[in-house]
């Protein structure tokens, strides 16, 4: 799966499906783009507060309310694929609150993001197509 059909899929197929499987190749790609859709949001903020913020207090925080609103979207399609990726190596999406322990459950997180998936029909669903629905 590629950039975009990643983000099709993500953004627009299951945008809050939490059930399923995700490949790894859809959920770092789509990974990808929710770090660079984010970053680009964080930078309109910054600059939108400083050139408006100057002008009135009030516009400034318009600004960021809107940025806030748009981190917040973008959370709810991260957090299904991330779901879905531990679906596709046989763990619960539950097994994601691992990642509020300190520093082991980070590096616990990333070892199962980067683990192939189980090669065959499990519990979450048949094995990732890595083709548009």
């Amino acid at each position: 799966m590629g950039f975009i059909d990643a983000l099709t899929t993500v953004f627009r197929n299951k945008y809050a499906t939490f059930s399923g499987r995700a490949s790894r190749s859809e959920y770092w790609w789509s990974y990808l783009g929710l770090f660079v859709a984010s970053i680009s949001l964080e930078i309109i903020g910054f600059v939108g507060l400083i050139a408006l913020g100057s002008i009135n207090e009030s516009l400034g925080l318009l600004v960021l309310l809107v940025v806030f609103a748009g981190i917040f979207a973008l959370f709810i399609p991260s957090l299904a694929v991330n779901v879905r990726r531990l679906h596709d190596t046989g763990k619960s999406g539950w097994m994601l609150l691992i990642v509020l322990i300190p520093c082991i459950g980070f590096i616990l997180w990333l070892v199962w993001m980067i683990e192939e998936g189980q090669p065959h029909v499990n519990a979450y669903g048949e094995v990732p197509t890595n083709s548009l629905e």
